[in-house]
């Protein structure tokens, strides 16, 4: 068979999936564009094993690449075990005789008891359509060779299995007649996978969304957040008038259409890995469980109050951000699909003069790492090519973390203090140090 042409429309797809799947996780891959685009984001990954229904083209050149090792699996270690070849002369004239490669029946590699050996295996299936709740739809019809709901759910089985295992589906947010592929119910359509509390990532062009562990709330914000742009907003709505979403849930359409992506990284602090990312409307609840590890300290320094309790409608409005005039970045750490924010910073441009008031905090449990000085010069960044000339900000005096952030940095900073707080300017263009009043 031929090899599947890559198709454009998968390859953002095929970034993000790759972005959660980890150095040494062991892979199930099934036919298709999806993964003929996939496995050239993996290529740089290291350790990887193979644990799969099909071996194809993509796969061989992922594995010739060097990024599979096997080197951690659980059954059949430094082999990638697989039951059915499809694809070109090239890949069955590369399998044979190939020590590389294990060919075993289907009541081995289909077994769940037997995948679930494999420690971090993720399931990658790909979806035809995805409701807000999680439910899935296949494909199916002419053309279609890949796994029905009983074969996929023996693979989803063995990963709940594994430790460390996970399951993610991947689709594009709209099909090609540019129809919304996320759906309010999938309950209409044929060769439905209902385990949606099987179901630990959705992966679309737009992002990532993390379902394990969600309500049914946050799951549908979560999913609304990878649909596309112009979809957002009717979703939303309808989620609304079922009374899956909140009664009174903003949903800002300028947010959905500038949404910027590009700011998403990852950086090390000291052995931690902590990705970087601009802040989603989805990110209400973890939010609000930052502010609840905060100390009574931390939390005045923060709002210069003392404050008890974040209610939805406060919350809502801080993490609905117009990014025409807010840039808002939060760090993650964790395990990819069990992330949690650990740190905020951002800036509000002022409506009268070209600066952006700043602010940002970070979880006690990670202090000391850098990750403030890091956001801070990283709001520069964004602020420069946001055109500002520079930040203000407000600190208590007794905010002495705070402010060597501040002093550290390479920018001179104006320092006002009034009535035990400093009014700070910080110029982007100036070329005197710091100086205080």
């Amino acid at each position: 068979f031929p090899r599947w042409k890559k198709d454009e429309n998968f390859e953002q797809v095929a970034a993000n999936l790759a972005s959660v799947i980890e150095d040494g996780s062991c892979l199930g891959f099934s036919i298709g564009p999806l993964y003929e685009t996939l496995c050239g984001h993996l290529s740089t990954k290291r350790n990887l094993g193979i644990h799969s229904p099909f071996i194809t083209d993509a796969l061989m050149d992922l594995i010739k690449s060097g990024a599979v090792t096997n080197r951690y699996k659980g059954i059949y270690r430094g082999k990638s075990l697989v039951s059915y070849a499809f694809g070109s002369r090239d890949l069955l004239d590369w399998l044979d005789l190939n020590p590389l490669i294990e060919f075993q029946r289907i009541d081995l590699v289909f077994n769940p008891l037997k995948i679930g050996e494999n420690p971090n295996f993720i399931a990658i299936l790909p979806a035809r359509k995805v409701d807000i709740t999680g439910r899935i739809a296949l494909h199916f019809g002419k053309g279609t060779v890949s796994a029905a709901p009983g074969e996929a759910s023996d693979f989803i089985n063995g990963a709940e299995l594994s430790k460390g295992g996970r399951t993610v589906f991947a689709l594009t947010s709209r099909n090609l007649r540019h129809e919304s592929n996320i759906l309010m119910s999938v309950e209409h359509l044929p060769n439905q996978m209902n385990m949606r509390e099987s179901t630990d990532m959705i992966v679309t062009e737009y992002g990532v969304a993390n379902l394990r562990g969600r309500s049914i709330r946050e799951r549908t914000q979560a999913i609304i957040d990878i649909a596309h742009p112009d979809d957002r907003k009717e979703l939303v709505e309808k989620a609304r008038e079922n009374h899956i979403l909140y009664h009174d849930q903003i949903f800002m359409d300028q947010g959905a259409h500038l949404y910027p992506a590009w700011t998403t990284t990852r950086h090390t602090f000291k052995g931690t890995e902590i990705q970087l990312r601009s802040i989603k409307p989805s990110d209400e609840e973890e939010m609000r469980h930052l502010f609840y590890r905060f100390s009574d300290q931390t939390v005045y320094y923060r709002y210069f109050a003392s404050i008890k309790a974040m209610p939805h409608t406060r919350m809502q409005e801080y993490v609905n951000v117009d990014f025409n005039r807010t840039m808002s970045i939060v760090a993650l750490a964790g395990q990819a699909g069990q992330e949690h924010i650990i740190a905020e910073a951002r800036f509000v441009r002022h409506r009268d003069r070209p600066y952006g008031d700043i602010a940002f905090v970070v979880d006690e449990n990670y202090q000391g790492l850098g990750i403030g000085s890091y956001l801070y010069n990283k709001l520069i960044h964004l602020g420069k090519q946001a055109g500002l000339k520079g930040f203000t900000a407000d600190v208590l005096a007794t905010n002495k973390p705070m402010m060597k952030v501040f002093e550290q940095g390479d920018l001179p900073v104006h320092a006002n203090l009034d009535s035990g707080v400093y009014e700070l300017t910080i110029d982007f263009y100036a070329t005197d140090r710091h100086t205080s009043q």
